[in-house]
């Protein structure tokens, strides 16, 4: 006689974020995988409840992120689209009164939650000191988003994080990397692991990429340009890189696009420009304005174990792709220069405006990548494991 073991049904989920929804770029894993997973059960979308304690010496920087996280504090829980609910809970950063705000966090989230509908969760970690309070939310299974070293990140308590990347490898149902380097380095730890790499919105960046269409404060700036698309902080971007090769490249320019922590005076340079964070939105019109793309990254280990979402959208774009090296552009040979100087970075750009190529190869590899393919391969790999939303008519 054959016996087989139900499926362990869970009625939503609950995601400890690595973001700020409010705030940051919505192209992150957990974002997409969020709005993937809400086409199938209610999602409540926690904001970052924080790695790191901000410190007064960051100056203006300090008083940013208070400001924002105050803002996002006020907008209480919010109902963004069909079953996608988002929530700013109150809780002291990176572990300050632990017991207290535990309980008070883990209160704060169920209550959150039974308003979204969800009383038997899975709970979803891309924010690692979530694992002081993801049993007492009694979930039906564990995801811990595993896409980058957070214990790299600058500015944490490494020893802490650490610590809860190793309690969740453990805990977790399901582990998930999105660089293939990271999982062949360190995949036995987990208790069960898989590769389920970033997505793209395929179709609006292609259609940018072709449309020829610029934003009103890219239009100005001459040909050829050089477009970056970005967090511009110290823990990813290599500034002097991009000074040198601006320095050496003085007929391109230099677009940069993103949120920038580095120091005012960090560059300053006429064929570099500034143009600040944009939404999510307009993003793809910003590429498509771009004769290359770049990601001039830094050595650091958290760069080591990367794989930006950025590349799959550069790709799709079909502008020629410059890169400093990091392991998992060994799965796009051919498709990206990479070069690990400013003098070989220049070349690089230099080789990419005057023999562009051809876009359909780029766009050819990402086709397929969609958030919405990586949306499905996550139920899958859950539902492989024994779980599945309860109104999963497969189950």
């Amino acid at each position: 006689m054959t016996h087989t073991t139900p499926p362990k049904r869970f009625d939503g989920v609950i995601c400890f974020g690595g973001e700020d929804w409010w705030y940051h770029n919505r192209g992150h894993y957990d974002m997409q995988m969020m709005r993937e997973l809400s086409r199938t059960a209610p999602v409540l979308y926690i904001n970052s409840i924080g790695m790191r304690v901000p410190r007064v010496g960051e100056g203006a920087m300090f008083a940013k992120r208070i400001a924002r996280k105050l803002r996002s504090l006020r907008r209480g829980l919010v109902k963004v689209r069909e079953n996608f609910f988002v929530a700013s809970p109150l809780a002291a950063p990176a572990g300050l009164g632990a017991g207290l705000n535990r309980a008070a966090l883990a209160l704060q989230v169920r209550t959150f939650a039974r308003r979204a509908g969800i009383r038997r969760p899975l709970v979803w970690i891309a924010c690692p000191p979530a694992a002081e309070v993801v049993d007492r939310l009694r979930p039906v299974g564990v995801v811990y988003q595993r896409t980058d070293r957070f214990e790299a990140f600058h500015g944490v308590n490494q020893p802490r994080i650490a610590g809860f990347d190793r309690f969740l490898k453990q805990r977790a149902d399901l582990t998930l990397y999105c660089s293939s380097w990271l999982k062949a380095q360190e995949g036995a730890q987990c208790r069960s692991a898989e590769f389920i790499d970033h997505g793209c919105d395929f179709a609006a960046f292609a259609e940018a990429g072709a449309s020829g269409a610029e934003p009103g404060d890219m239009a100005p700036i001459p040909r050829p340009r050089a477009g970056f698309v970005g967090g511009i902080d110290a823990h990813t971007f290599d500034p002097p890189l991009l000074v040198e090769t601006a320095k050496a490249l003085p007929d391109v320019q230099f677009v940069l696009v993103g949120a920038c922590s580095l120091p005012p005076d960090w560059v300053d340079l006429p064929n570099v420009h500034l143009l600040g964070r944009k939404a999510y939105g307009e993003v793809p019109s910003y590429m498509g304005a771009a004769d290359v793309l770049i990601m001039p990254w830094n050595q650091s280990e958290w760069i080591q174990a990367c794989n930006p979402v950025k590349l799959k959208e550069y790709l799709a774009v079909g502008r020629p792709v410059v890169s400093t090296p990091f392991p998992e552009l060994d799965r796009y040979r051919g498709l990206v220069e990479i070069a690990d100087s400013p003098g070989a970075f220049a070349a690089a750009i230099r080789r990419a405006l005057a023999e562009p190529g051809e876009p359909a190869p780029r766009r050819c590899r990402v086709e397929r990548e969609t958030w919405e393919a990586k949306g499905i391969a996550a139920l899958g790999a859950l539902s492989a494991r024994g779980f599945q939303p309860m109104n999963d008519p497969a189950g």
